[in-house]
């Protein structure tokens, strides 16, 4: 069972500091099990500028089993799936301790963006570039991170969309559903 409890605790530790670490983390839709976090990207790498959303289920056995996380923005980098956001970091598998928390995990996350390991990967083609053709890997990550994790960009994908008729509630779930990408999210809008 999850201890809510400790859950709550961590929730007010992680949103106590929001101004000086950038880490948010909520509810989604007032279940404790189910959160959403949000991370800056960190300054001096291609992710910098960006806020990035990762979806956080608790187990049962959480504090004693870790957390599942995956990035719901889309993110270009070795050991972060470009296709489904599932993250490679040994703290969320086997290294996890019931001593490590939402905020430390979410740390290490952050920490991920600034310094991949291309040798243990989740994505090998991000991967094989990052090793092979660094300057296209540097472009392509930042151009991920301005097209998908731009607060900016989402207000102007928003606004298109809406200009489309679309409500504006379901283009902003929309877009969340898809990671930001604008073009998924006219597809999903327009098949209903």
């Amino acid at each position: 069972m999850v201890d809510f409890a400790r859950v709550q605790k961590e929730l007010h530790e992680c949103n106590k500091d929001v101004q000086v670490s950038g880490i948010k983390v909520s509810p989604v839709g007032g279940d404790l099990s189910h959160l959403t976090g949000s991370i800056p990207g960190p300054t001096g790498t291609p992710y910098e500028g960006g806020i990035f959303q990762i979806d956080i289920k608790l187990a049962d056995g959480y504090p004693f089993d870790p957390p599942k996380m995956r990035f719901t923005t889309k993110v270009w980098h070795p050991n972060i799936s470009s296709q489904s956001g599932a993250i490679c970091l040994d703290i969320l598998k086997d290294q996890w301790s019931p001593a490590l928390t939402l905020k430390t995990a979410l740390l290490s996350i952050q920490a991920l963006l600034s310094s991949p390991e291309p040798g243990d990967p989740q994505d090998a083609v991000v991967a094989q570039q990052y090793l092979k053709d660094h300057q296209t890997f540097l472009g392509t990550a930042r151009y991920w991170t301005e097209a998908f994790a731009k607060t900016c960009g989402v207000e102007e994908k928003v606004k298109k969309l809406v200009e489309m008729g679309f409500p504006e509630s379901l283009v902003r779930s929309t877009l969340e559903a898809v990671g930001g990408d604008e073009n998924l999210a006219l597809e999903k809008l327009c098949s209903g």
